[in-house]
C-alpha cells in the first residue's frame, strides 16, 4: 500500500483526505481529514521511530540495533523531532498593530495571544510605587 500524499502533486498545497474504505466490507467514509503529524515522515524516519518506541526510547539498544555510533542514533532521532515540529511563524512586534491583526486574520496567530501582544503595547509602565497608575 502507498504512503499517504501530503501535499497537491501540481501545486504542493496540503490535501485534505476526503474518504476512507473499509477493505472487508466496501464500507465508505466521506468526511475531511488531514493526515496525522507520522505522515509527514519519511520510511526510513518512520522504521527509525517504530524502533525507538520498540527499545522504549534507550538510544544505546538502538545505537546496537541499527549498528551505527550514538552520534548518529541522535542526529536522526533529532531530524525525526525536527520533521514533527510544526512549523513556527514569525512573531509580530507588540506595537504593530496591524501585523498582528492580519496574522489573526490569516490563522497564524490566536485571538488571544494578539490580544495580549496588543495590550502590552498600550499598557504605560505604572510607577513602582503605585500598580495602578494612580499618584
Amino acid at each position: 500500500m502507498r504512503k499517504i500524499l501530503e501535499a497537491c502533486p501540481t501545486c504542493s498545497s496540503n490535501l485534505t483526505i476526503t474518504e476512507v474504505t473499509c477493505d472487508t466490507c466496501g464500507t465508505q467514509v466521506r468526511s475531511r481529514y488531514q493526515p496525522g503529524p507520522f505522515s509527514a515522515l519519511d520510511e526510513e524516519q518512520q522504521t527509525f521511530l517504530l524502533l525507538f518506541v520498540r527499545s522504549r526510547g534507550n538510544l544505546k539498544e538502538l545505537e546496537k540495533t541499527l549498528g551505527v555510533s550514538y552520534p548518529t542514533v541522535r542526529a536522526k532521532l533529532d531530524e525525526v523531532i525536527e520533521r514533527l515540529e510544526p512549523p513556527t511563524a514569525p512573531q509580530p512586534a507588540a506595537g504593530d498593530r496591524k501585523a498582528v491583526l492580519a496574522m489573526v486574520q490569516s490563522g497564524q496567530l490566536a485571538a488571544s495571544d494578539a490580544l495580549a501582544l496588543l495590550r502590552s503595547s498600550e499598557m504605560p509602565s505604572a510607577p513602582s510605587g503605585d500598580p495602578t497608575g494612580d499618584n
